[in-house]
């Protein structure tokens, strides 16, 4: 692959140009070529007829372009409003497409459909690169919508942008699909012998504290920790929500992390509400944080990432950058600074954008303030090439107050985060042991039963509200129980069947009480338990008896035979004290264990 520079100053010297690039592929044998056309200028006329030149002159030629914040020719600025790139294709394997649809809310399902369908009759595709035009709507779920695309398939792109970065003002346009404001533009690249990697970089810091999305649709954000999204940059920074707030929000996007990737969102809009238009979907939970531009540690990344680049060995390199970074930089001189370590590797070509789109472990995602770069190559790679030796920028023990400043808030932030973090635990830690003080308490600790102090507690509490509503049939019946010589099982087996036999009552007890609907059981002290049931009906409460009878007479223990139980039921009653029916239900106990044990009897 190689790369040409063809600028627009005027329509003669463009005629002039573009004859001898097509005396120059004719002499040189390359048929298979496009033309690239990056415009600062939104004038449709001037476009068009740039095209009909081309068409006049190359009549052959496939071209496309959009418009840009600034056009960018081996990471500097082009020198020209209007730039005109010549990408010719060596290899005969090598083909590309290029495509253009319409892109409203309405339609970018039908995008992804002609999409799919261009991919699979087309399978040499390896790559897809996209120009968008400000879509003034989220992006994030067309870009969820191509996780089907294979794997191995590189997207990369940019949205479309004006002089004005605030403006909503942007085109697109093909030799086929002509100018339009409301299109994507997607160029298909593949064949056997091409190959395309592509990475991108920030440099933003996370900058103050941590924030939980509380509430969102969409890409509208409402709340952060329960604050309106707006009144945390008005606390932090005293943006005020006016027309100005795009462009002095610019600079601090919220750093989001979506498919495990940081992504940065910029704030595109502050509504009446306190919400916040953010430039693509932040899902409620997710946890965020306020990012600020370091440029020392961007241009230091930056440098590190292009050592990536070089290793692919590529034939040209196409530079997506933000608007955003341009200005963060403030003069062109600056703003090329990060772009330089790429455009010393191979010839590349870009244009500064309103936003990246970059695809990650099969996850395309739109970013912003962010640079992504775009290595593409024919054939395998020439090893034996000399690496390109990178300048070091002009370093300085002096490190900038604002940096300074920066870090030491972003050191206190995670000093003071940390601190919270521990208080947390601890206090996580303190409730977890009162939780257990508080079972401990009330439970006893072999079965797990109620002890006797809460189950009589909680027996008072009920009758109470017995005996002041009678009429209300909130009564209530007593079931206590004993476990059938039990004394004998601890001579006779050792303690340790002894309890065993408690255990597995103390389990089948809790079992019956999930199984009625308010009830209650207690260890009422040794051998001796007691369940509570709600509804004053005698032959409920016998009913329930019969059924513990007669299931632990079915237990099966460890090396000692089955064991039994005897019962007594009471009812309560509203002209009795709670003495004379805890009494009651003994004496029905007792009853039963002198009539023979294992049966149930009511008093």
């Amino acid at each position: 692959m190689k790369q040409f520079q063809i600028n627009f100053n005027d329509p003669f010297s463009f005629r002039s140009r573009l004859k001898d690039f097509g005396d120059m592929c004719h002499k040189a044998g390359m048929s298979k070529y496009f033309l690239q056309i990056y415009s600062e200028d939104l004038v449709k006329e001037k476009l068009e007829e740039i095209g009909s030149i081309i068409e006049e002159e190359l009549p052959e030629a496939e071209y496309f372009g959009c418009s840009s914040s600034g056009n960018i020719v081996n990471g500097q600025f082009s020198g020209s409003r209007i730039t005109v790139m010549a990408t010719v294709f060596e290899k005969p394997t090598t083909n590309f497409k290029i495509l253009q649809y319409s892109f409203t809310p309405d339609s970018y399902d039908s995008v992804r459909n002609y999409l799919e369908r261009e991919v699979e009759d087309n399978p040499w595709v390896k790559a897809l690169e996209l120009y968008i035009t400000i879509p003034g709507f989220s992006t994030t779920p067309f870009c969820d919508s191509l996780v089907w695309l294979k794997p191995d398939i590189q997207i990369f792109g940019g949205i479309a942008c004006s002089d004005d970065i605030s403006s909503p003002d942007s085109f697109v346009f093909s030799k086929e699909g002509g100018y339009k404001e409301h299109d994507i533009l997607i160029i298909m690249y593949g064949g056997e012998d091409f190959h395309a990697s592509s990475l991108f970089l920030t440099g933003w810091q996370p900058l103050g504290k941590k924030y939980r999305i509380t509430k969102s649709d969409g890409n509208r954000l409402y709340y952060l920790d329960d604050s309106k999204a707006f009144d945390v940059y008005h606390k932090y920074l005293k943006i005020k929500n006016d027309d100005n707030f795009f462009m002095n929000a610019l600079e601090f996007p919220l750093l989001y992390k979506k498919d495990g990737i940081d992504i940065l969102r910029v704030p595109a809009e502050s509504n009446e509400d306190g919400s916040l238009q953010m430039s693509g979907d932040m899902a409620e939970g997710s946890v965020v944080r306020m990012g600020y531009g370091n440029p020392t540690t961007i241009l230091e990344y930056g440098r590190e990432q292009s050592k990536k680049i070089q290793e692919f060995r590529p034939d040209i390199i196409h530079i997506f950058s933000c608007a955003a970074r341009r200005t963060f930089w403030v003069t062109k001189e600056n703003a090329v600074r990060e772009l330089k370590p790429f455009g010393e590797i191979a010839p590349s070509s870009g244009f500064f954008t309103h936003g990246e789109f970059i695809r990650v472990d099969g996850h395309l995602n739109q970013h912003n303030v962010t640079l992504v770069i775009a290595a593409m190559r024919e054939g395998e790679p020439d090893m034996f090439s000399n690496f390109v030796t990178q300048r070091e920028e002009e370093k300085t023990d002096r490190v900038p107050m604002t940096v300074r400043l920066a870090n030491f808030v972003s050191v206190v932030t995670g000093d003071l985060e940390e601190a919270n973090k521990k208080l947390e635990d601890a206090n996580a830690e303190l409730a977890r042991l009162n939780e257990k003080s508080n079972y401990f308490a009330i439970h006893d600790g072999m079965t797990k039963l109620l002890n006797r102090s809460e189950t009589q507690r909680r027996i008072e509490g009920r009758y109470g509200f017995f005996k002041e509503n009678p009429s209300d049939n909130k009564g209530f019946s007593l079931i206590m129980m004993d476990i059938d010589n039990f004394k004998s099982v601890n001579d006779t087996y050792g303690h340790h069947h002894g309890d065993e036999v408690i255990i597995r009552l103390g389990e089948l007890l809790r079992e019956t009480s999930k199984s009625i609907p308010g009830s209650f059981a207690g260890r009422w002290g040794g051998e001796e338990f007691m369940l509570y049931v709600p509804g004053a009906y005698e032959s409920f409460a016998k009913m329930q008896a019969e059924k513990l009878r007669v299931a632990f007479s079915e237990l099966v223990f460890t090396n000692i035979p089955n064991q039994t139980i005897s019962l007594g039921v009471a009812v309560a009653r509203s002209d009795e004290e709670l003495d004379k029916l805890l009494t009651r239900v003994d004496k029905a106990l007792y009853t039963a264990k002198n009539a023979g044990k294992n049966r149930v009897d009511v008093l």
